[in-house]
């Protein structure tokens, strides 16, 4: 299983579900074609929901912490799953369903965890407390097979360093789509910020 990915991942809070379309249209507009949902409020799977129904943008659930949390995002239109860590229930159900699933790992005793359950693509969280692009190196020489979905506190500045990596599927982050702009109704702010990282990264 696997889903095409662009450079970049925004990480988006959404407190209001009424925010979902101008978020999605303000992504696609800027030049980025996919998102992570955090389930992280109360809104979130109604977000899903209506991003999903968007054409050309690949929406994702993150926080993904148990097989409950499986079933409701995929019945929303999920198309890939994102966890901070491992868990048993949500590998199951994720198999059941069908999806994507990228656990995060901070230990190569995680990774070997993913890797004995055919996960080959992870998480890596936090990205920038773990060690950063050194980190990624150093797991990369001993799993070459691996790919990595980096995020936490990776700042612009850095994202090109870790898209040198072959390893690095996308970067995550939260800055992409702020929370605050969100629930400000900030969506030109959103734009500019999506097209501002991906002349950056050209």
């Amino acid at each position: 299983m696997s889903v095409g990915m662009g450079p970049l991942l925004p990480i988006a809070v959404v407190d209001n579900a009424g925010h979902a379309e101008a978020l999605g249209a303000a992504l696609l507009e800027g030049g980025i074609t996919q998102v992570e949902v955090t389930l992280r409020t109360g809104a979130a799977i109604e977000v899903i929901r209506r991003l999903a129904r968007i054409p050309g943008l690949t929406v994702g659930a993150g926080t993904v912490l148990s097989a409950s949390d499986v079933a409701r995002v995929t019945d929303a239109g999920a198309e890939f799953l994102i966890s901070p860590g491992w868990d048993d229930g949500v590998h199951r159900s994720a198999l059941e369903h069908g999806l994507p699933w990228f656990p995060g790992v901070a230990t190569a005793t995680e990774l070997m965890t993913a890797r004995a359950a055919g996960v080959h693509t992870v998480k890596i969280f936090p990205a920038a407390h773990l060690g950063g692009v050194g980190f990624i190196d150093a797991l990369t020489a001993v799993f070459p097979e691996t790919t990595f979905l980096p995020s936490g506190g990776i700042p612009l500045e850095e994202v090109a360093d870790y898209l040198l990596r072959p390893s690095v599927l996308a970067v995550g982050g939260s800055w992409i789509a702020s929370r605050s702009l969100i629930a400000a109704g900030s969506f030109e702010k959103i734009v500019d910020t999506c097209k501002h990282a991906m002349r950056t990264l050209q």
